[in-house]
């Protein structure tokens, strides 16, 4: 093994890995050449946690998502024809995206490009910037063989985004914003070269070219960072936040929602299994102050359909059914207030900490997250075996389990003293 797969497989949960094996064994059964790039390599190179699973094959890329969809391993979540790409989503919640290794060429900045299928070595060549660019080989010959034309590794070790050319920016005006964000998610220093390319752009008045769907689809990666306010605050400072709304700027700009919402987050444990849909979440956040003519305006320009608008659109009633089974007296254990909302939809959940005026429901949910999380994360596979004599392949283990928690939140085991 490669020290790079090493790597990687480190960085991976037990779920990403499952994912990744399942597209390893539908491309080589494909017969098409596979590679990791994007945000994956980026991020494991740079030591953060992999969030995009991006995948790239010398051939067809749709084909190969749909054998994954048709071996019923993953569902098919959309396809870009005119890119040939797709993606997929994972029962485990693992969505990726499988795309044809291509180069893409403009008539003019914002326009829609001309694809022509590729080797890896021309799309990487072609990506937007230097950290983005480098592909791992997940091929049999050649597995855990990195492929950096551009020198996105050096790049990324001294902290740095640069342009892979000296149009980046003019061909994909929305790649202004991408800079943007990239700038304030990792605190790098943007290249002189590339700033002089950002300057002349933004004089040029480039970004008036981008058009609406991509105004939405980096409105949505904005509101999977983990520190939306602070992409959405560089925006603003660069007088790009109006291009998605103009009644954005200022005080409509909802910072301290985002910053309550930041201090409920870091309470969450790390390897908490707490599913929230932080798009629908953060974007409920980002509308709440603006009027109903504006939020309008704001989904006309961007072209929103009616699946992007449900998760915030329909947050608040969700949020309010939630509110009323928490207010119930009949949650008079820890284990039932873990037990109801370990099952919620996270968001749900988080939206009622922002907002309910409700002294009951704030406490069960600050202690949810505080105090009964921790403890059934403490409680071990070996604790739960010693106790019932169940392995964890046993079909009552599971419950088994659950009970042990419970117990634990009920104070009816006594913990040993310190030693």
């Amino acid at each position: 093994m490669s020290d790079y797969m090493f790597i990687l497989e480190s960085h991976l949960s037990p779920e990403q890995s499952e994912a990744l094996a399942t597209v390893q064994a539908a491309a080589a059964q494909a017969n098409v050449s596979l590679y990791l790039t994007g945000g994956a390599m980026r991020d494991m190179l740079g030591g953060f946690a992999i969030t995009d699973l991006d995948f790239t094959v010398e051939g067809n890329a749709v084909k190969v998502a749909k054998d994954i969809v048709k071996a019923q391993k993953a569902t098919l979540a959309s396809v870009d024809d005119h890119r040939k790409s797709a993606e997929i989503t994972f029962a485990s919640g693992v969505s990726c995206e499988i795309a044809m290794a291509r180069v893409e060429k403009y008539s003019k900045p914002g326009s829609r490009p001309q694809i022509t299928p590729a080797t890896i070595h021309e799309d990487l060549r072609g990506r937007d910037f230097t950290m983005n660019a480098i592909g791992l080989s997940l091929n049999r010959a050649s597995r855990g063989l990195m492929i950096d034309p551009t020198n996105g590794a050096g790049d990324i070790e001294h902290r740095e985004i640069r342009a892979t050319s000296n149009y980046t920016l003019y061909d994909d005006p929305a790649r202004l914003l991408r800079l943007i964000r990239f700038k304030a998610r990792f605190a790098f220093n943007i290249e002189s070269r590339t700033e002089m390319q950002y300057r002349n752009a933004r004089e040029a008045g480039v970004e008036a070219n981008i058009p609406a769907r991509s105004l939405y689809a980096e409105l949505r990666q904005i509101t999977l960072e983990s520190n939306p306010l602070e992409v959405l605050q560089s925006l603003e400072t660069e007088g790009l936040l109006a291009l998605f709304s103009p009644a954005l700027a200022g005080a409509k700009l909802n910072a301290a929602a985002f910053q309550k919402l930041a201090k409920a987050k870091a309470m969450i444990p790390f390897d908490a299994n707490l599913k929230v849909d932080w798009y629908g979440l953060n974007l409920y956040c980002l509308m709440q102050k603006l009027t109903p003519k504006e939020k309008s305006t704001l989904v006309s320009a961007l072209k929103m359909e009616k699946d992007e608008l449900d998760p915030w659109q329909k947050l608040e009633a969700r949020a309010k059914r939630l509110e009323t089974k928490m207010k119930s007296a009949s949650l008079n254990k820890a284990s039932l207030v873990f037990d109801h909302l370990i099952h919620c939809a996270g968001e749900e959940m988080l939206l009622l900490h922002l907002q309910s005026g409700e002294r009951i429901v704030q406490d069960r949910i600050k202690n949810f997250l505080a105090k009964y999380l921790p403890t059934a994360l403490d409680v071990t596979d070996e604790e739960v075996t010693e106790v019932s004599g169940l392995d964890p392949s046993h079909a009552r283990f599971a419950k088994a389990k659950e009970e042990r928690i419970a117990a634990h939140l009920d104070g009816k085991v006594r913990k040993p003293p310190p030693p």
